[in-house]
């Protein structure tokens, strides 16, 4: 949640802060304000998104070449003017930006209040900016020194910048919770929530750990801990380029990702599915193999749609290992004191690698001693490298706060994963391992097939955007997909959604369907496909509109439903690569037909660093 960027060289500030803020604006969009030091601080800020605060200062331009800017996604205050970041103290000679949530700011806001502070915003972060300005002038403290000290007394999670007019060559930086990194420049430096504000100037960044501060000058920056211990950083070389994260022609990200899937995947299986010689190749996990090979238990913890993933992992896990697999919202899995043995181990899945809920999942595990997996996507991010282990998904920068390309590279992810580790227990033979490597390679040009239908998805969408409800049906491995389709439908287009098993529909939802209920069914030719066409039966006999989703070649469902739509035919385990794509466009085609903002749908960001 929310986005941040720093810098300090010999460039104006403000314009490599508006044009990071835009970057960043999929971490949040409720306001953005920018601080500039320049003699004392500037501040700029603006409800609503990064263009409004441009029209501010187009108006009220501010000169520079040290600052910090922020795009807020609300917790504490609505979105309005006063609660935008930056917000200052010491009648405005020092400004802060937070992400994340200080827990006893109550407690500190009534300590201060006491003292004679008064407050002008309903934020948590207003109430950190004073409690450093107090901090420092009782004991005649150095800027960063007082926010050193502070923090120590902070409960909860951040990732701030600071500035102050009266040392003014410097920015202070500080991580617990929330990811920042330092950007690593010729004479210039750098801050950012992730790389995408400065790409285009440095490849090489330091990655802040949790409890770790930096103080960062034009031609050197330190780290140390919150307690003050020096910390030395190794510095790393970022793997994407600008290109990636712009639109490519495309009118939003979310459509340009639906259709770098069959790329993304390519990506995925490069160098690790090996055909000539029957392997799935997965160096990050080669440590760890024996102890993957004799689990007792595998858990997979996840949120949102990386928790849908999983759900597809532990069809493909049980089936090709033998392993028992539980999925566990991380949220949940944090609170309930899990029972964690020997032999467990447990795998996350995190897009961002710094989804809040799973890295505490990941925590709670090694505290217990449990084996842990990381699948992200974003190299260098928190769960990657706290993790004992994992694989990255090298799908590219997802900017569009819908998940889509990241879903289809975690389940081929998981793929491979289940396959490797079946081809070492044994579960799974050399004949079997080779039809599926054969499916795998497939699939990114079966994809595409699928995306040639974009067309005939966005012309039937225009009888579904006036829709007020919609169910999606899926059985087996198809069942996460229906969770999945309805998620992207209510995330971007506000439509209401439910994903059920097909055969749970007579256990309530039935009670829904009449004539304006569209139903989207996964139908796929295997087992169970009698059932299923069972139950379009029973919503078809109840006036309800059938959108279908079946293989190539299959034309008994045409009668039955309104729509048809068809998918290459695949192995079973494999259908929900090429099951969600027409879902991710329908959802994103009625979202466009109802002008709603794609992108950037209303109270959501990309990466859910808080709770």
């Amino acid at each position: 949640m929310c986005g941040i960027v720093g810098y300090i060289g010999a460039r104006e500030a403000s314009d490599i802060l508006v044009t990071g803020l835009k970057r960043l604006e999929y971490r949040g969009y409720d306001s953005a304000g920018i601080a500039v030091l320049n003699g004392s601080v500037k501040v700029r800020k603006k409800e609503g998104k990064v263009s409004e605060l441009e029209t501010v200062l187009n108006g009220q331009p501010v000169d520079g070449s040290v600052g910090m800017g922020h795009t807020r996604w609300a917790t504490h205050g609505v979105p309005n003017d006063v609660n935008a970041h930056p917000h200052t103290a010491d009648n405005g000679r020092f400004a802060i930006i937070h992400n994340g949530i200080i827990e006893n700011y109550a407690v500190l806001k009534k300590q201060l209040a006491e003292k004679g502070y008064t407050f002008t915003s309903d934020t948590d972060t207003e109430v950190l900016a004073h409690f450093i300005d107090d901090v420092q002038k009782e004991a005649n403290l150095s800027f960063a020194e007082a926010v050193r000290q502070a923090l120590t007394q902070v409960d909860g999670a951040y990732g701030l910048v600071a500035v102050s007019q009266d040392e003014p060559d410097m920015l202070v930086v500080a991580r617990n919770g929330s990811p920042l990194l330092l950007g690593i420049g010729e004479g210039e430096h750098f801050i950012g929530s992730d790389a995408s504000p400065f790409i285009e100037y440095t490849r090489n960044v330091v990655y802040l750990n949790d409890g770790e501060m930096a103080v960062v000058r034009r031609n050197s920056y330190e780290v140390f801990k919150i307690d003050g211990a020096p910390v030395a950083k190794e510095v790393h070389a970022l793997e994407w380029d600008l290109e990636e994260i712009e639109k490519g022609g495309y009118e939003h990200f979310m459509l340009k990702e639906i259709m770098e899937q069959p790329e993304v995947l390519e990506n995925a299986m490069r160098g690790r599915v090996r055909l000539d010689d029957n392997q799935i190749r997965l160096g990050g996990l080669a440590d760890v193999m024996p102890q993957l090979v004799n689990a007792e238990r595998i858990i997979i913890c996840a949120c949102g749609t990386s928790w849908h993933a999983a759900l597809v992992g532990e069809y493909l896990i049980e089936k090709h290992t033998r392993i028992p697999v539980e999925v566990e919202y991380a949220s949940e899995f944090r609170y309930r004191d899990p029972i964690l043995k020997d032999g467990d181990v447990v795998l996350v899945i995190s897009q961002s690698g710094e989804t809040a809920d799973t890295l505490a999942a990941v925590r709670q595990a090694q505290q217990a001693g449990i084996l842990t997996l990381g699948v992200v996507n974003t190299v260098g991010s928190t769960i990657a490298r706290e993790t004992d282990a994992g694989v990255y998904l090298h799908a590219g920068p997802e900017i569009g706060v819908a998940s889509t390309k990241a879903f289809t590279a975690q389940v081929v992810v998981l793929t491979m994963i289940a396959l490797a580790i079946g081809k070492e227990r044994g579960t799974i033979d050399e004949g079997t391992l080779h039809t599926f490597l054969q499916g795998l390679t497939a699939i990114p040009d079966q994809i595409r097939s699928v995306l040639a239908q974009s067309e005939q998805i966005k012309e039937l969408s225009h009888d579904y955007k006036t829709a007020d409800n919609f169910l999606y049906l899926g059985r087996g491995c198809n069942f996460p997909v229906a969770l999945e389709g309805a998620l992207k439908l209510k995330e971007i287009s506000y439509i209401h959604a439910e994903g059920y098993p097909a055969a749970e529909m007579k256990h309530g939802p039935i009670a829904l369907i009449d004539r304006f209920m569209p139903v989207v069914v996964i139908a796929m030719k295997d087992a169970i496909y009698d059932k299923v066409v069972s139950g379009i039966e029973e919503v078809a006999a109840r006036e309800g509109a059938v959108i279908a989703i079946t293989e190539e070649g299959n034309d008994e469902l045409d009668d039955l439903c309104k729509v048809v739509l068809h998918v290459p035919r695949s192995l079973e385990c494999l259908e929900p690569l090429l099951t969600v794509i027409p879902l991710q466009l329908l959802s994103y085609y009625v979202a466009v037909l109802r002008d709603c903002n794609v992108d950037q749908p209303r109270n959501l960001a990309k990466s859910v660093t808080v709770e």
